[in-house]
Parts: C-alpha cells; sequence; structure tokens
C-alpha cells in the first residue's frame, strides 16, 4: 500500500511512480553513465602514469592550449588526496556501473543502500563542480576525458537524486519529476556558457 504525500517513510521500488522518470531510465542511466566514466577514468590513469613515467610526455588529450590534460595533470588539484584524482573515478564509477546493471537484472535494493549512493553521488558532483571551478578560474585549461567525466556525473547525481525524493513521497518530488529534464537542462547550459566565456578569448581566434 502507498503512504500518502505527507508521509516521509520511504516506500518500495515497486510502488514508485509509473510516470516517474524510474525503473527504466535510472538503471540504464547507471550502468551507461557510469561505464562511460569508468572508460574515462581508466584512460586518465593510464595517462597520468604515463605522465609519471617520462615527464616530458604529452597526454592524448592535451589538443591545444585550452584542452590540455597535461597541463592539469601536473597540478596538486589532479591529486587532492594524495593520489591521481582518476582513481576515486574508477572506484566510484565500478560501483555506478554494478548498481546500474543489478537493477537492470531485478535487484531491489534497500532504502539504506540507496541512501548510501545518494552520499556517494553528492560527494562525486561536490568535486566534480570544484573542479570545474579549479580548471576555468586557477588552472585555465579543460581536459576532455575530465568533461566526459562531468557530463555523466550530473545526471547520475540528478536522477538517483529524484529516485531518492519520490521514494520518500516529498511533496517537491512530483513537480521535479513532472519536469525533471528542465534542470539539467539549465545546469548542462549554465556550465557551458561558463566554459565559453572563461576561454572566449581564445575560441573567437578559431571563428
Amino acid at each position: 500500500m502507498r503512504l500518502s504525500p505527507s508521509n516521509t517513510v520511504p516506500i518500495s521500488d515497486d510502488a514508485l511512480p509509473a510516470t516517474a522518470p524510474f525503473p527504466r531510465l535510472l538503471p540504464r542511466l547507471l550502468l551507461i553513465g557510469g561505464g562511460v566514466g569508468l572508460i574515462a577514468a581508466f584512460v586518465l590513469t593510464i595517462e597520468k602514469i604515463a605522465l609519471l613515467e617520462n615527464p616530458a610526455y604529452v597526454p592524448s588529450c592535451s589538443i591545444n592550449p585550452v584542452l590540455s590534460c597535461g597541463s592539469i595533470m601536473r597540478t596538486p588539484q589532479a591529486e587532492i588526496f594524495g593520489f591521481p584524482n582518476p582513481l576515486l573515478g574508477i572506484a566510484g564509477f565500478a560501483i555506478v556501473t554494478t548498481v546500474g546493471a543489478a537493477l537492470l537484472a531485478g535487484a531491489r535494493f534497500r532504502p539504506w543502500f540507496w541512501l548510501g549512493l545518494q552520499v556517494g553521488v553528492t560527494a562525486g558532483v561536490v568535486l566534480v563542480h570544484w573542479l570545474i571551478v579549479q580548471s576555468l578560474y586557477t588552472i585555465g585549461a579543460l581536459c576532455p576525458y575530465c568533461m566526459v567525466v562531468w557530463a555523466v556525473t550530473v545526471p547520475i547525481f540528478w536522477y538517483v537524486t529524484l529516485r531518492n525524493l519520490v521514494a520518500r513521497n516529498l511533496p517537491l518530488a512530483r513537480t521535479l519529476t513532472d519536469y525533471h529534464t528542465v534542470p539539467l537542462t539549465v545546469w548542462f547550459l549554465a556550465v557551458v556558457t561558463l566554459i565559453g566565456v572563461r576561454f572566449w578569448s581564445y575560441w573567437s581566434t578559431l571563428l
């Protein structure tokens, strides 16, 4: 039996509204988005190892003065916990990918599991936005593989959060679910705009 909207006790996956962007979208997003993020993090790790072995190595993602992984990999921001950031991505995206595969296989997780996943994706999206700010305004360069990680982390966070809000029957959840693509679109446009404005002096030379 489904609880009333005023009750914030978690409901089961089977009781989620049929109109919500789950359970069909979320498992596929976790599987595909997690897989893409995992590949990007793995490639970044390989590139970082190559750079450590040979300081003169030019990473494959160093394309021009703006799109330059090498510039970022040599900064303290690339190792904020004392080891390369991509190792966090490998661990985190491996978990996300596994959860997506499990959901597609019919697995059902308890509320405490979803809470733990929420903590993880929230930490991930906070770290990603800190790195965005550092890339734009401190380092002054962009890493293409890192931007792939940014692009998949945001929707993973958004839809896990939506799922948890709906599962707790919070009043705001219905509105957010009905227009779930709007905040996500605005979010991406904001980041793209910041990138465009920050490096406009370079982009304009390519026109």
